[in-house]
């Protein structure tokens, strides 16, 4: 009898990654995503049906190649959006832990649903850290930043509640959409009370997605945005830590 092996679709890898977990990382970009936020620059991974079918025991073999480099890194599922796929990136991350391999989710948890909360649960307990991106504090804003109301970003932030999975907060601050003093200290206390928040990561907005945009011969939604500078990101990080540190103080 042969081991199960499942086909998802894959976007592309980056063998060497820094920025998507801890240490080096080998990252899988799947195929598909739901939402369309305004300042994406992977619109060529929306489409469901694109990118390259790969099996697990592949990406697994692709692993292997570089596998002295992860040691203190791991691999990293990020989209597109990863739980389109959550069977097979749950049988990718149960086989990765079996072999140690650390496990790394980057998502907005935004096809979470209560009917398929047993699978969440499957999945989170082969995940070791969760990279979550949380759009908007505001559900208007999440709406019109993104294409989708909030209800399963905020879903999935209580299942990482309820199976205790670490979770790192992500956050792209925009000009004039996101970075907004009211709207990042309400981010922080949201999460605030939650005690497997492992860390706060703030993206400063940039403008590489024009140029894709242009190459699809689509008009690029955010164009004339200027990218953010590094203060005024490190700025917005304080204002969301102060958020967090209020809501820790009021429930203690």
């Amino acid at each position: 009898m042969t081991d199960f092996d499942p086909v998802g679709r894959i976007h592309s890898i980056e063998s060497f990654g820094t920025v998507d977990g801890p240490g080096i990382r080998f990252v899988v970009f799947f195929q598909g995503c739901p939402m369309r936020c305004l300042f994406c620059h992977n619109h060529d991974t929306w489409e469901v049906k694109g990118g390259e079918e790969k099996t697990v025991s592949q990406l697994l073999e692709e692993y292997e190649k570089n596998k002295p480099f992860y040691k203190n890194g791991g691999l990293t599922a990020t989209g597109g959006e990863p739980l389109l796929q959550l069977g097979f990136l749950t049988e990718l991350f149960e086989k990765c832990k079996r072999r140690g391999i650390h496990t790394c989710l980057d998502t907005s948890g935004a096809v979470c649903s209560k009917e398929r909360k047993a699978d969440y649960e499957r999945l989170l307990k082969a995940t070791d850290l969760v990279l979550l991106d949380i759009k908007h504090s505001d559900p208007k804003g999440y709406k019109d930043l993104t294409g989708m109301t909030p209800e399963s970003n905020r879903l999935f932030l209580e299942y990482l509640a309820e199976f205790n999975t670490p979770f790192v907060l992500r956050h792209v601050i925009v000009p004039g959409i996101t970075y907004n003093k009211k709207n990042l200290y309400a981010l922080g206390r949201m999460v605030g009370s939650f005690n497997n928040l492992v860390g706060v990561e703030v993206l400063p907005y940039h403008n590489m997605g024009e140029k894709k945009y242009e190459a699809l011969g689509k008009a690029y939604p955010l164009k004339g945005t200027k990218p953010l500078s590094k203060e005024d990101a490190a700025a917005a990080r304080q204002i969301i830590l102060k958020g967090i540190n209020d809501e820790k103080s009021e429930n203690l």
